[in-house]
This record gives C-alpha cells, sequence and structure tokens, in this order.
C-alpha cells in the first residue's frame, strides 16, 4: 500500500510513528510543511521537517515533543552573553548541528529536497520525507501592534505581520490573528516527487495536524489541492478539535483568523468534500457525525487522543479502514 501523509510538526509526527505501526509493510510519503521555516544565526531552520525526522528516527525530546533528547543550551547561552538574539527559540547544541549541515549543503546549491534526504541518511526514519517546496515560504501573521506594546504604533494603532514562530513561541498565541498568510506559497512549485506521490498513491492521509498552518500552508503551494483533489483516491483526515477545542497547541487562534469555528465539524467542511472524503471525529463530538456526512464527508467517531504509540497505531489503523469504506 502507498500512503502519502500531509504533516506538520508534533501531531504529525506522531500519527507517522503509529501509523508505521499500523501499516508496517506499507510504502509511506510524507510531504512536510515547511511554512514554519525561519532563517535564525545564518541559518535555515526547519522544525516541522526536523520533528518528523527526529521522531521517526528515535532522536526526538519526547517531553517537549519537538528539539533533542539529551539536548544542551551552551551555544545559545554563549549567543545571548554576546547580546545575540532572539533568545526565544531555543535552539539546542545538538539541534545546531543539524541547521548548520543544512545551511552548508544549501549554500553550495543543493535544493532543499536533496539536504532532507540527505539528513534522513542518518535518521533512517523509516518514511519518504519530502518538503512541501524547495521554494522559501514562511508563513505570517497579522496582529495589532497595540497588542504587543510596539511604541511605533501611535495613538491610532495599527497592524504588523510578524513570522508565525514569533507569534506561536514569543507570544504564545496570546493576541488575536487577524489574517494567516504564507508569503511566497503562491510563487512555489511542489518539490520533486511531491506531486508524483500522490498521482501513485492508494490513500491520503491527514493527520491531526493544524489545519491551517501545517496542512493549509502545504495545500497553498500550487498543485498540491489539486493533485490530491484528482487523485481519485480516498482521502481521509483526523480532527485536531476534540470537543470544541484543539488537543494541543493553540490551532483555534489561528482558526478564527480564517473564519472557522475551533470544531470538528467546522474543520471538516474548512476542508470540503472537494478534497476529503473521510473525517475522523472524537467519540466525544459523535453528534457532529450526521452533519458531517450531509456535508459530503463520511465520518466516524473513534477515540483520537494519542496518549502513546499504540494509541496513534488504532488511530492510525481507523483512517485507513475508513479509506476502506469510502474506497468500496
Amino acid at each position: 500500500m502507498r500512503i502519502v501523509v500531509l504533516a506538520g510538526g508534533i501531531g504529525g509526527a506522531r500519527f507517522l510513528r503509529g501509523l508505521k505501526s499500523a501499516a508496517p509493510d506499507a510504502d509511506i510519503t510524507v510531504i512536510g510543511n515547511t511554512g514554519d521555516d525561519i532563517h535564525l544565526f545564518g541559518l535555515k531552520v526547519c522544525p516541522d521537517l526536523d520533528t518528523v525526522m527526529y521522531t521517526l528516527g528515535g532522536g526526538i525530546n519526547e517531553e517537549q515533543g519537538w528539539g533533542r533528547a539529551g539536548e544542551s543550551f551552551t551555544v545559545k547561552e554563549e549567543l545571548a552573553a554576546y547580546g545575540v538574539g532572539p533568545e526565544w527559540f531555543g535552539l539546542g547544541d545538538r539541534d545546531f548541528a543539524t541547521h548548520i549541515v543544512r545551511s552548508q549543503m544549501m549554500s553550495a546549491g543543493y535544493p532543499l529536497s536533496t539536504v532532507t534526504e540527505a539528513l534522513c541518511d542518518r535518521w533512517k526514519p523509516g518514511v519518504r520525507l519530502l518538503p512541501m517546496t524547495d521554494d522559501r515560504v514562511e508563513t505570517h501573521v497579522l496582529i495589532d501592534t497595540a497588542d504587543i506594546g510596539d511604541p511605533a504604533a501611535g495613538e491610532g494603532g495599527g497592524r504588523k505581520a510578524v513570522h508565525f514562530q514569533e507569534y506561536w513561541v514569543r507570544l504564545r498565541a496570546s493576541v488575536p490573528a487577524h489574517a494567516v498568510v504564507p508569503v511566497g506559497a503562491d510563487q512555489s512549485k511542489p518539490a520533486p516527487g511531491v506531486l508524483e506521490a500522490i498521482a501513485e498513491a492508494d490513500v491520503v492521509l491527514f493527520p491531526p495536524s493544524n489545519p491551517v498552518v501545517s496542512i493549509g500552508t502545504i495545500l497553498a503551494v500550487p498543485g498540491v489541492r489539486e493533485a490530491i483533489a484528482d487523485a481519485g483516491v480516498p482521502v481521509v483526515g483526523l480532527s485536531p478539535i476534540v470537543g470544541d477545542a484543539p488537543v494541543r497547541g493553540m490551532a483555534d487562534k489561528v482558526l478564527a483568523a480564517v473564519g472557522v469555528e475551533a470544531t470538528a465539524t467546522a474543520v471538516a467542511e474548512h476542508y470540503g468534500s472537494g478534497l476529503l472524503d473521510g473525517w475522523l471525529v472524537d467519540t466525544v463530538d459523535a453528534a457532529a457525525v450526521p452533519r458531517i456526512d450531509t456535508a459530503g464527508i463520511r465520518s466516524k467517531a473513534v477515540p483520537l487522543m494519542m496518549t502513546d504509540v499504540e494509541a496513534a497505531a488504532r488511530m492510525a489503523a481507523e483512517a485507513l479502514t475508513l479509506a476502506e469504506e469510502v474506497r468500496a
């Protein structure tokens, strides 16, 4: 079975670990979000790609869900001593090595897809990990300057765009987001292998990743959404919203920015029946199933809390079962 998974960071990575357990013989291609990428200290940092790579390769900090296990922060502390920031983004010493290798290779002219393949040679994640694009795309969030105490705001206030990492990590999504823009996405092209993997897939899965800044950003790359819609195979998603709240993170804040309620039903309708064939909701949201079915998306209520690898594997198995039901 050939499975394509669109993945963001922690939720996508943990789902993939469960999927590998549930379908050990499957050929899995992961299309990773690169809208979260950021340049820091002269280095190209790819948080979502690295989280997938570290998680599946056995190097992740399990408690955090991101970053390396057994990490130290000597370089970060030395940079701070020189007054070099930002201090709010915590790159560890082991993690720095990944970004140095990536940045050196890209400076030598290698595209991100080739670099990612080279990095995976070390980690052996057991999946084919592709960036959504080799082009530079960075998600920005529009916020009110007055909300962050910007002295340049003036009496009338104003708005400014900040990098998604600043909104998510430094501000912790504590202020309203008025727009979410994947800058550069409209001019980008799918990375080599992305469209081919979709065309050859037997099933496409949307894990419980952020529907706006993770999966939504991947779908913003021209040609990706169309390829999935035209692939003629089951497309099944798992809700990242359980009981009207995000399972992890602050997805409700960016959903509000695009006019979508933080409910399992609203997220399914946001993707739409033209894209989704099946949608899993948590058992606490079982009452939503009839409405989602009416919207033309076959739905089922199952436990959706990834408490451990076994729970994630059961979720993945349910997604594959629903895909077969849709296919039939």
